[in-house]
């Protein structure tokens, strides 16, 4: 019965962070939690179900015709070999644990209460520095091979509040971000021997398929750029609130 419910929670996440163009890393691991599995597990089958879902999610945006090879490309260059390298790093400091929620808590508010000037009538993009996307790039992989998450969840808010693209566009980028570095991180977990994927995961696994499915098409052509940008901030919000609740408990 606990597994049958894990699956739930794992079709629900899915289906909700694939709306967005996220992978879920951040929601099963909270998920997997409650159940008391062990780390090594639990980060191992959040990057597997990662790739599976974000990979879903981008086709389904990029089919839609939402993807822009300029707001994923440059990023990639430095954020494949961060997260490689943050894969093979241990961490868990709590100062840093909470500057990092203190930033989604922002994000959410940001998501959720405003519109965003990417949504005004004749909004036009502003060109990508690629400085910026060298520099945020690398900082978003090394923090996502650390974390066990594919680094969606800061890429997609970034693009939108720099107006480097819509709702959608950054909700395509992410879904692609998300896939490779989670590959990238998880064969960094793999050369340090902290890799294990059982039967377990593979129960997991086809819910969070079925979920990305339903979730993807959803926001990629159901919802409007408002719709997915809100769902984005519940996205944020439930990680952070989920977090907040633990530390006030």
């Amino acid at each position: 019965m606990s597994m049958n419910l894990l699956s739930l929670l794992v079709f629900i996440i899915a289906m909700l962070y694939s709306s967005a163009g996220f992978g879920g890393a951040s929601g099963y691991l909270i998920a997997m939690n409650f159940f008391d599995l062990p780390a090594a597990v639990m980060s191992s089958s959040a990057l597997v179900l990662n790739i599976v879902v974000s990979s879903i999610s981008f086709t389904s945006y990029a089919r839609a015709g939402h993807f822009r090879p300029r707001l994923l490309l440059p990023f990639l260059i430095t954020s494949v070999p961060a997260a490689f390298i943050g894969g093979t790093m241990k961490i868990s400091e709590q100062t840093y644990t909470t500057l990092l929620y203190i930033v989604l808590t922002y994000l959410a508010l940001r998501m959720v209460l405003f519109p965003t000037l990417t949504e005004a009538l004749h909004w036009k993009p502003q060109p990508v520095p690629r400085w910026a996307a060298l520099a945020s790039g690398a900082t978003i992989g090394l923090l996502s091979g650390m974390l066990g998450i594919g680094g969606g969840i800061f890429l997609s808010p970034l693009i939108i509040l720099m107006q480097w693209g819509n709702t959608k566009q950054a909700a395509a980028s992410a879904g692609g971000f998300i896939a490779i570095n989670s590959i990238s991180g998880l064969m960094g977990r793999f050369s340090n021997g902290t890799l294990e994927f059982g039967t377990l995961g593979v129960s997991l696994l086809m819910a969070g398929l079925l979920g990305a499915l339903i979730g993807s098409q959803l926001g990629a052509i159901r919802f409007s750029g408002a719709g997915v940008r809100r769902a984005l901030g519940a996205v944020l919000s439930i990680a952070s609130g989920i977090y907040w609740i633990n530390i006030l408990r």
